[in-house]
């Protein structure tokens, strides 16, 4: 048996969502079944050894994606005949991306279809070209992989798919989060918060991510209370943040407010092992990986009330609605005036909810979606 798997989302070092899902289950995936070969399709930029098996081989894709035409110059042009050289059982993509031109049976990852519900967030050109072919992927695809109910649901209703044809593998957790001791959470805290309790965001500041009424909502959360919590904000800056810029200078609370950068996989480690409790109120998610995340690090979670968030946090977090600026400041102030009651009933209900999720049961999963998709 041979699969061809598009891992291009791996075109540099600083990893998403999505990168971090690649990596987990493809890792897993070649190393659990050695009578497979597999053929990965790699951006020029990849020279990383997760791959390092004596199944798997590594090509270099070119042209390099770095904008809609070049995908589809690549995945209608240059990837049929790839395949067609190949003669893989399968195509399986990362990405969702698929050839429509190419006969190969394919198994697309369609983590969310975030672009459907929130267009405006994205550059005009990116819009169109994921609006346009993906739900021609979808009708393409022998099955399809997603990561929540929610986005099996979404998909099966937005682009008319049998639910029978799609799978939900979940996702896992960072194998490298733990509870942190006092001397640790002591240090991340003088590093992060001069030395206080803080909420802790991580994420890309995509619109999406909501950025602008986490930020308002911790002002009246202040407002209300008078508490000396923090707020520190991980996470690239990727987008236009003339608006994130405006909320916060116009924030009586600035001062409070720290914006960290992207954090090492260490780095972040510390700073949520150490927060007073995740703040995590996106208007659109996928899944949710940083709520799992701080399940495993023993922290506290206020999230949001919409998408997958529920299906994912279950009875483990305190819920807000992401639209209320209100709702999220009341959130924060249940958290804090509950340090002693509701705080550590959540943390160990986190605990019991993590278990619902690993890399070694998504990857499994996603095998088992292999399989089927690759019989004709």
């Amino acid at each position: 048996m041979k699969i061809v798997i598009n891992c291009w989302i791996l075109r540099n070092k600083n990893l998403d969502g999505i990168g971090y899902f690649t990596i987990n289950t493809v890792r897993r995936i070649i190393q659990n079944n050695p009578e497979v070969s597999f053929v990965l399709l790699c951006d020029k930029n990849f020279t990383e050894p997760y791959f390092n098996f004596s199944n798997a081989e590594i090509k270099r894709v070119f042209p390099p994606y770095r904008h809609p035409l070049l995908y589809v110059f690549y995945m209608e042009l240059v990837l049929p005949f790839v395949l067609k050289k190949q003669q893989p059982d399968l195509f399986f993509s990362l990405d969702g991306f698929l050839s429509l031109c190419s006969s190969c049976r394919q198994l697309p990852v369609m983590h969310d279809l975030n672009f459907e519900h929130y267009p405006e967030n994205l550059a005009f050109r990116n819009r169109v070209y994921y609006r346009f072919f993906f739900k021609r992927f979808a009708k393409k695809a022998a099955r399809i992989a997603t990561i929540s109910e929610y986005s099996k649901a979404d998909i099966s209703k937005l682009y008319h798919i049998p639910a029978e044809k799609i799978d939900n593998v979940s996702c896992g957790i960072n194998s490298s989060l733990h509870v942190l001791n006092e001397e640790e959470k002591k240090a991340s805290r003088a590093r992060y918060s001069e030395g206080k309790p803080y909420f802790f965001f991580v994420g890309s500041m995509h619109p999406r991510k909501n950025m602008l009424r986490l930020i308002q909502g911790f002002t009246e959360f202040k407002k209300n209370t008078g508490s000396d919590l923090k707020l520190v904000i991980a996470g690239a800056a990727l987008w236009d943040q003339s608006a994130l810029q405006e909320v916060y200078t116009t924030s009586a609370y600035k001062s409070d407010i720290h914006f960290a950068g992207r954090l090492s996989d260490d780095e972040l480690k510390s700073a949520l092992g150490a927060a007073y409790a995740l703040s995590f109120v996106p208007v659109f998610e996928g899944f949710g990986l940083p709520v799992v995340e701080a399940f495993e690090a023993g922290v506290p979670v206020l999230a949001s009330n919409v998408t997958s968030l529920p299906e994912v946090a279950g009875d483990a977090a305190v819920y807000a609605d992401p639209f209320n600026v209100q709702d999220i400041a009341k959130g924060m102030q249940l958290l804090y005036e509950n340090k002693d009651g509701l705080c550590p009933s959540l943390i160990q209900k986190g605990f019991e909810q993590k278990k619902k999720f690993s890399w070694d049961a998504t990857a499994a999963m996603l095998w088992q979606t292999i399989l089927k998709a690759s019989k004709k």
